[in-house]
């Protein structure tokens, strides 16, 4: 007969449970021994998306062995601790044991091949994001460990690869909510510098004298523009005509819509 654990997941990290599994306690069969990690990837969760952890009511790790019988508390990132913890016994006896790593001193991301769009976004809003379509879960993974990238993702798997500490998984499928979702999460409003960076390729753009590109523009653009940029990178050229005002107007959205 196997031992059994009982597990109760919080907040938004239900998204990553069955039905059934969600804003209740559940029973998981033991059929091995196991760290807590383990056994929580084992029911959907990707390591990257969880802080605190409660087994039988007190703080533990990722390297906890589970045990038959152990009631485990999982818990995102929280601005506040929920009353259940503030109340527990364990809060007295030891410091909470946060699984969540010290936060970057600067956000970069590194995007998988699902999220293109979201780079170009994320690049307008001026932070410094990587992307390529033939990117694949090996070169994403190191990326994202050797240049301290934050991982964003729609695949959970891609998530749970061993050495990966700064990810997260996207949930919504919808272009602005995923920008929105993103600035959110990490709190980066206030941090936005639009149109610092090239949309396509992420190089940072500077001011350029118009003597120096005139013989790349177009006709019209040269004689109802006087005001260019270039990216230093791929000397892509942009000037403010009526793109440059619908994207203003988006960035202006946003700045309403996450309060500044």
């Amino acid at each position: 007969m196997f031992e059994q654990v009982n597990i109760c997941v919080y907040e938004e990290l239900n998204d990553f449970l069955r039905p059934h599994q969600r804003n209740r306690e559940f029973t998981y069969e033991l059929k091995q021994p196991r760290s807590v990690k383990d056994l929580i990837e084992s029911v959907g969760i990707p390591h990257t998306e969880i802080d605190l952890i409660f087994i039988n009511g007190e703080s533990v790790d990722f390297n906890y062995r589970i045990q038959n019988g152990d009631h485990i508390s999982v818990y995102p990132e929280l601005k506040t601790l929920p009353d259940q913890v503030i109340t527990g016994t364990s809060l007295l006896k030891a410091p909470l044991r946060h699984n969540k790593p010290e936060p970057l001193h600067e956000f970069r991301f590194v995007l998988d091949v699902h999220l293109g769009r979201l780079a170009s976004y994320l690049r307008l809003l001026g932070f410094d994001t990587l992307y390529r379509n033939d990117y694949d879960d090996v070169t994403l993974a190191s990326v994202s460990v050797n240049e301290h990238r934050i991982l964003l993702t729609c695949d959970r798997q891609l998530l749970m690869r061993k050495g990966i500490t700064y990810g997260y998984f996207v949930r919504t499928r919808q272009l602005q909510q995923q920008l929105l979702e993103v600035l959110s999460h990490f709190d980066l409003y206030d941090k936005q510098q639009p149109f610092t960076r090239c949309m396509h390729c992420n190089g940072k753009i500077q001011q350029v004298d118009k003597k120096e590109i005139e013989t790349r523009l177009l006709t019209k653009t040269k004689e109802y523009y006087d005001e260019f940029f270039q990216c230093e990178s791929c000397r892509k050229i942009y000037w403010k005509g009526s793109h440059y005002q619908k994207m203003q107007d988006m960035i202006d959205k946003i700045r309403t819509q996450g309060g500044n």
